[in-house]
């Protein structure tokens, strides 16, 4: 008979995260929260008290894998606590709600409140011996978060969330509300944390990352400078940023001499204008590249150092002739990205795209997926070898995979190493 480790005068208590790097930032965050309550992380395999799952809704498929993830960690501990959040919990409360075992369900701006509303309970309920911590300070419904040290090198550090787009095939301006940040001193605080931990690299995340500002009068920029001040942290990279918001005044900074590395992701969605047109895209095909092609000139002008492109486009939404989708084929050719984030365009319900006509049948959104992302491979390929010969920066990790370690350049190329532990967390010049 298993025995509930609450009984042992320990509280076990599970963070499941599904969905992007935001997510992730926001687990992690909440978990110290709980940690320096006196409760014990554990795996969720195991038998927990507490279960708290961070969810995702981007499709229809990620909504049913959260829902099958309850359920199943209901399965394994039936008398635990199941707490979701996330974007799935903000769209679907009551269905959640109807779970079994699913005992709370917070929204995109409660997210601060989880440890101290779970523990009060869970204290007065079972009498566990725990220290509640405070509610987080509130920023106008903005959480502030950063994930702990991946391999011990790089951190995700959440500067912006929500989004004022409101792109037609999208929910996540739904679920997670108008654009909202904290104020620079308190995200540069949260870099500091970072740094004291060890961490050289942190990846700034965000729905909307570039619209930084909106609630506090500041500017993305601003924070750019304020961030590359920090000491300890010697590497940034810049997530989801939309190509409207990546001005020439911040590449030109960039490119001046910060920390800030040749390396962006970059939604681009299709490249037909009359899409991106039904999306509700704020940008042309023209601007697209105009955008991309100014800043890989520019970091090739300041050190040589060919630009990573991530960019992420959507196959088969409503409408998309053949030739509108060789027009997004043809612009990534031209544009030569080092990778593509390729998605299947997803019916959302509540969502202005789901009511158009010319719905695309799933046989040709697969078609398009299967071509673009072998053409991923193959921009990816022809980056390599346009790098190869280079002399580069990489920042090595501390997993040993085999006698192997791995890091990455300035401009994202995963690069392995015989295992040397003198290496974890240097930065170490090699030739690509």
């Amino acid at each position: 008979m298993m025995m509930k480790m609450e009984s042992l005068g320990k509280v076990n208590v599970s963070f499941v995260t599904l969905g992007c790097k935001l997510n992730y930032a926001e687990t992690s965050s909440i978990e110290r929260d709980f940690v320096k309550a006196g409760c014990t992380a554990c795996g969720w395999r195991e038998a927990c008290d507490i279960y708290v799952v961070n969810t995702c809704a981007v499709t229809e498929t990620s909504e049913k894998k959260c829902r099958s993830f309850i359920r199943k960690l209901h399965r394994i501990s039936p008398s635990a606590w199941i707490v979701v959040t996330g974007c799935y919990a903000q769209l679907r409360k009551e269905s959640i709600t109807a779970i079994d075992g699913v005992k709370y369900v917070f929204d995109s701006k409660s997210k601060g409140r989880i440890a101290h509303t779970v523990l009060s309970d869970y204290v007065r309920e079972t009498g566990a011996r725990l220290s509640v911590p405070e509610e987080k300070e509130d920023f106008g419904g903005f959480f502030p978060a950063y994930s702990s040290g991946e391999e011990r090198t790089r951190a995700f550090l959440k500067v912006q969330d929500g989004c004022d787009y409101h792109c037609t095939y999208c929910t996540v301006w739904i679920a997670r509300g108008e654009s909202r940040n904290a104020p620079v001193a308190k995200v540069v605080e949260e870099a500091s944390a970072i740094a004291a931990a060890g961490v050289k690299e942190i990846v700034l995340t965000g729905v909307n990352t570039g619209d930084f500002g909106k609630t506090t009068g500041e500017t993305f920029l601003s924070l750019l400078k304020a961030l590359d001040a920090v000491e300890g942290i010697e590497r940034y990279r810049i997530s989801s940023i939309e190509p409207n918001l990546l001005g020439e005044e911040t590449i030109d900074w960039i490119v001046s001499g910060t920390k800030f590395m040749p390396h962006f992701h970059i939604p681009l969605q299709s490249g037909s204008d009359r899409i991106l047109k039904q999306m509700g895209r704020r940008y042309s095909r023209a601007d697209f590249f105009r955008k991309l092609d100014y800043a890989r000139n520019a970091f090739l002008r300041h050190g040589g150092i060919p630009v990573f492109f991530g960019i992420d486009v959507i196959a088969g939404f409503p409408g998309e002739t053949e030739e509108d989708f060789m027009l997004t084929y043809s612009l990534l050719e031209e544009v030569r990205p080092a990778f593509l984030h390729v998605f299947p365009y997803s019916k959302r319900p509540g969502t202005i795209a789901a009511g158009l006509p010319g719905q695309i049948p799933a046989g040709v959104k697969d078609s398009r997926v299967e071509r673009l992302i072998a053409l991923s491979d193959r921009l990816h390929s022809d980056f390599i070898r346009e790098n190869a010969g280079r002399k580069e920066q990489v920042l090595f990790e501390s997993t040993d995979k085999a006698g192997k370690m791995y890091g990455y350049t300035r401009n994202y190329i995963r690069v392995e190493h015989p295992f040397d532990p003198d290496l974890i967390g240097k930065i170490v010049e090699v030739e690509i």
